[in-house]
């Protein structure tokens, strides 16, 4: 073995192989998530499928209900049978049933591929989310997991264009045909989507471990204790689950899902209403599209600096100060400004609320144990789905009121909880031992 790579430049190369395909898969997850807040105003101007604003809402929360759905469900089983064959199977099915959304001919047919589209957008982010967690660099944990999610805003972006160029000349239909095409992608996933080592290890799958660390020239992790394991069988299938209430783990998982919660509802209410909030304070659809791009620009650019930061001073401390940061910038939308300034307080509300929802999800993965952290974040994702649900449904009733203003001082409170709740869990977190057995490996720098 003294003519083989550098451990680093093997670790380099499994790396980008993975994290570069979970990243075009979140891509394509953000497509398909902002697809619907991006062609909603041509919808609701055109009354396509008869849509009213408070059904409007509700198809909104119909794809967040199925992302709730989706992401409780998908971590479990993404412990079971795998991370690869997971991703695999939401990117077809929300692809799949974005078709079934292009053909609908009535708000009910609609709302079930949202629905569908939403289970399978739910389950990939946390599976790609602990995909790279296996394979990123030590120390680095919380900014590979930022990386990876500048490809939602990237696909955010992506819808706006597609808005832009799609639907004006062949309809809002188009889009959603457009948001079929990373079927495609399907194959490559299966061809080259290595399975991940912690949990191939995890399962006894030695052989099949062996023989992709051959193939990239990586050691294999350590395996799990056999008294772990041991447990693991006794407590069957549930076992994943109970483990994030056990020893002192109960009192942080509590305070993950409240401030997951107060994220989601903030990030999807802002992701569905922000062009016809806009649009309604007077722009036309150009500019309120504009306000799109800026929101995931800044997303792409928060990304990067929160996981950074995260890294050097902890994702929990970061998570809470970008909360606080993205409550004054909402409830700043609701103060008329000049366009200039209106601009670029979309953008930084972006940095900080697209990153400050995603350093939660690292600093549950980063903490977790391999074997579990898949559980551990599809759930703190899933219970937050439950503020996903509400804040669209939420936009909509007080758009129906005219208190669209309103909305944004919502938003903004529910920013100001989750800042409590993650800052409480950073307090918590800091007086915790960091040489137990289960962190050494996970927690790095925090």
């Amino acid at each position: 073995m003294s003519s083989s790579p550098s451990p680093t430049a093997r670790v380099g190369r499994l790396a980008v192989l993975a994290v570069g395909l979970c990243w075009l898969a979140v891509l394509f997850d953000g497509l398909d998530m902002f697809i619907y807040g991006s062609v909603l105003p041509h919808m609701l101007e055109q009354k396509a499928l008869g849509l009213t604003p408070d059904q409007a809402g509700d198809l909104g929360s119909y794809a967040t209900f199925g992302m709730l759905v989706g992401a409780l469900t998908a971590g479990t089983v993404a412990d079971r049978i795998g991370r690869k064959k997971l991703m695999v199977a939401c990117v077809a099915l929300f692809s799949l049933a974005s078709g079934l959304c292009a053909t609908a001919g009535s708000v009910g047919v609609f709302g079930l591929g949202r629905t569908l589209a939403g289970i399978g957008l739910g389950g990939l982010l946390p599976t790609a989310i602990s995909m790279v967690s296996d394979y990123a660099p030590r120390g680095r944990g919380a900014l590979t997991i930022g990386m990876l999610m500048t490809a939602h805003h990237a696909g955010g972006i992506l819808s706006a264009y597609v808005a832009l160029w799609v639907v004006e000349p062949l309809g809002w239909r188009a889009a959603f045909w457009f948001c079929v095409l990373p079927l495609l992608f399907v194959p490559v996933l299966v061809r080259f989507l290595p399975e991940s080592l912690s949990f191939l290890v995890a399962k006894g799958r030695s052989e099949e471990a062996g023989e992709l660390a051959r193939r990239y020239e990586v050691a294999l992790p350590a395996a799990p204790a056999a008294s772990a394991a041991d447990n693991r069988a006794a407590a069957g299938r549930f076992n994943s689950l109970a483990g994030l209430f056990r020893g002192g783990e109960w009192s942080q998982t509590l305070l993950y899902w409240p401030a997951s919660f107060g994220g989601l509802l903030l990030v999807y209410g802002v992701a569905t209403w922000l062009p016809t909030l806009m649009r309604g304070e007077g722009y036309n659809l150009g500019s309120a599209l504009t306000f799109v791009v800026l929101f995931n620009l800044g997303g792409i650019v928060g990304m990067l600096v929160a996981g950074r930061a995260s890294d050097r001073f902890g994702a929990p401390r970061i998570s809470a100060i970008w909360f606080a940061l993205t409550a004054a910038g909402v409830f700043l939308l609701s103060v008329h400004m000049p366009l200039a300034l209106t601009f670029g307080v979309v953008f930084l509300t972006g940095v900080f609320l697209n990153s400050a929802q995603t350093m939660i999800y690292a600093t549950v993965s980063i903490r977790s144990r391999p074997e579990n952290r898949a559980t551990a974040v599809g759930w703190t994702s899933g219970m937050g789905r439950f503020g996903a649900v509400f804040g669209p449904w939420l936009g909509g009733q007080l758009l129906v009121a005219n208190k669209g203003d309103w909305g944004f001082a919502a938003f903004a409170l529910a920013g100001l909880s989750s800042m409590v709740f993650i800052g409480i869990a950073a307090l918590r977190g800091s007086k915790r031992t960091t040489g137990s057995d289960s962190e050494p490996k996970l927690v790095g720098a925090h």
